[in-house]
């Protein structure tokens, strides 16, 4: 484990170098529209690296939000959400967990990572590329999770995300796939 966890270090802050322009943004592309998502660089750089390292990866590309609760959040980035069985959705990951950077609070639009509980996960550390979007202020993670951006344009497609039909376990009844490019902020915003 000390192994993997000195590996993502050197891979994550080799992304970091290439991450360090803060202009960059990703465009969270979905059927019902587009997100816009800044990064908290300066207090996320570790989990910020590491989502523009797999979204240029193409590693998000036809993963689905899947799980969406009302006046609550929307959650994806799963790679076994691609797949036809949608019982294992929201158990995986690429392989690794990232260091903990919590420090910011929950408000409308923030981007924050899942992760296990806490019984199985005291460090808090956060899953590899599961993330989640607030929908409202949920003021009662605030200290629990890092959040490390924000969405800056599209907060209305978070808005009809989260109010599609759903299943029992939340996970919407007609899947919502995405695609995550990284971009400059002037390319994304004009």
């Amino acid at each position: 484990m000390r192994k993997l966890t000195l590996f993502l270090a050197t891979l994550i802050t080799g992304a970091n170098l290439m991450a360090a322009d803060t202009d960059q943004v990703a465009v969270i592309e979905t059927k019902l529209g587009n997100m816009v998502v800044e990064f908290y660089e300066k207090d996320a750089p570790l989990t910020v690296a590491n989502f523009i390292k797999l979204a240029r990866e193409g590693f998000y590309n036809g993963t689905t939000f899947h799980r969406v609760i009302p006046g609550f959040m929307i959650q994806g980035g799963d790679p076994n959400s691609k797949d036809d069985d949608r019982s294992n959705d929201g158990t995986g990951g690429p392989g690794y967990t990232i260091e903990a950077e919590i420090k910011l609070p929950h408000k409308r639009g923030t981007l924050a990572t899942a992760r296990q509980g806490d019984q199985v996960n005291p460090q808090k550390r956060s899953s590899g590329s599961q993330f989640f979007i607030n929908v409202k202020y949920n003021d009662f993670l605030d200290g629990g999770y890092t959040v490390f951006g924000n969405v800056i344009r599209g907060i209305e497609v978070a808005d009809k995300i989260v109010a599609v039909p759903r299943d029992p376990r939340d996970n919407p009844t007609e899947k919502v796939e995405m695609k995550v490019r990284i971009m400059s902020r002037a390319e994304a915003l004009k």
